[in-house]
């Protein structure tokens, strides 16, 4: 099979959880035998390394090339969005050139399968569809409106929450008018296949999940530090910083003065210069980006996902379950996984429930590995990633 896999970023490295959902989909596809290529667009906000800056192995297996864009944007530029109908954030990934380009690739490739990774590449849905005869898939890694829609209720700003909430309604609106231009939906949870259905949405919606290599998440025990806290996490993406701004403002005191005996430990993409505020002398670390994320899960021992918002299914926790964390989530963080509270994680939602969670859990050592265990038994039974890739390609078969 000949598939085109059409991104909204370089996934490379594979620092966050679209670039390791699309990376190991790409490997799982060629591992299968599948002729691969990957069109990337290279959005530029102010800085972005350019993929060249970091050589993978994955691609000296498939045919890529990217595209560089600006969708930076200057205050008054959001400002105006306010007063338009469009949704702005999805239309400032839509760049005439790349379009050209992209009619190109797909006119002269013959590509069976083109599948679009989320819904910032959706603008080029329309062209695509008049120039081949290849069938198009839409990946659903969130449901991009509900990520607004929380967003804005987290807000008790009068107007934070309303921009949100218009943003949210013309995401929406658009939403709602693209996926019906696709041949097949691939939706990471049943949540999300709910919500999509309720659209009425006429073409097959399958549950595909996050799927991850286990070849590559071997723990180590003798070299995690216990007890200990820790968030990884890219802090550009909204929801991660919210969540972690409200785990610190609520615990900050507690690990401080040793109310919660225990190190915090702060890591992640993008982590703005005030967090340095938060540090605490041999408590509290905020390391910003590490060098090796896997090295980093495995010297600590119980991973926070403290996420009030978003949608989607959160690699980094599957990631951290196949690491076999004893890890703490929100209902909201740990949507679509098909865990049992208190066996293979504990939910919490609210700061009483997180503090006890936390204290059961740096007071037992022999409970957060059990917890661990249970958590990477889940992952080799609904996450290997070659049991995804097989189901998603028989969905592609079905198409063809």
């Amino acid at each position: 099979m000949k598939i085109l896999i059409l991104t909204h970023r370089v996934p490379f490295p594979q620092n966050g959880g679209y670039p390791i959902v699309v990376s190991n989909t790409i490997k799982g596809l060629v591992d299968m035998g599948h002729e691969v290529s990957l069109v990337s667009l290279n959005a530029r906000k102010s800085h972005h390394h350019h993929d060249d800056e970091h050589p993978d192995e994955l691609l000296k297996s498939i045919n890529y090339r990217s595209y560089d864009i600006d969708i930076s944007m200057s205050l008054v530029e959001g400002f105006l969005t306010t007063f338009n109908k469009n949704a702005f954030n999805v239309d400032r990934y839509y760049n005439a050139d790349f379009e050209r380009l992209l009619i190109g690739e797909v006119r002269n490739n013959g590509y069976d399968i083109i599948q679009f990774e989320g819904l910032f590449v959706a603008p080029y849905a329309d062209a695509v569809r008049r120039n081949c005869k290849s069938k198009l898939v839409y990946r659903a890694h969130n449901i991009e409106y509900q990520v607004w829609e929380r967003l804005a209720h987290q807000k008790s700003d009068p107007l934070k929450k309303f921009y949100l909430g218009l943003m949210s309604r013309r995401i929406k609106k658009y939403e709602i008018n693209q996926l019906n231009k696709f041949d097949a939906i691939a939706a990471f949870t049943a949540q999300d296949q709910i919500t999509i259905l309720g659209y009425g949405i006429r073409i097959p919606v399958e549950i595909v999940p996050v799927g991850v290599d286990l070849s590559h998440y071997k723990p180590d025990f003798s070299r995690t530090e216990f007890p200990s806290l820790f968030f990884l996490g890219s802090l550009d993406w909204t929801p991660n910083r919210e969540g972690i701004e409200w785990f610190l403002h609520a615990f900050h005191s507690d690990i401080e003065n040793d109310g919660l005996p225990v190190k915090f430990y702060v890591a992640g993409n993008d982590i703005p210069e005030e967090f340095d505020d938060y540090e605490v002398m041999n408590k509290i670390f905020i390391q910003g980006e590490v060098d090796n994320a896997l090295e980093f899960v495995n010297s600590k021992a119980i991973m926070i996902v403290p996420l009030l918002s978003g949608g989607g299914m959160r690699v980094k926790i599957v990631e951290g379950m196949a690491m076999q964390k004893c890890i703490i989530s929100t209902t909201l963080g740990a949507e679509g996984i098909n865990y049992k509270n208190g066996v293979n994680i504990l939910i919490a939602n609210t700061q009483d429930e997180f503090y006890k969670a936390i204290k059961r859990c740096i007071a037992d050592e022999d409970y957060c590995k059990a917890v661990g265990a249970n958590a990477r038994r889940l992952i080799e039974d609904q996450h290997d990633a070659i049991k995804v890739t097989t189901k998603l390609v028989e969905l592609f078969n079905g198409l063809l």
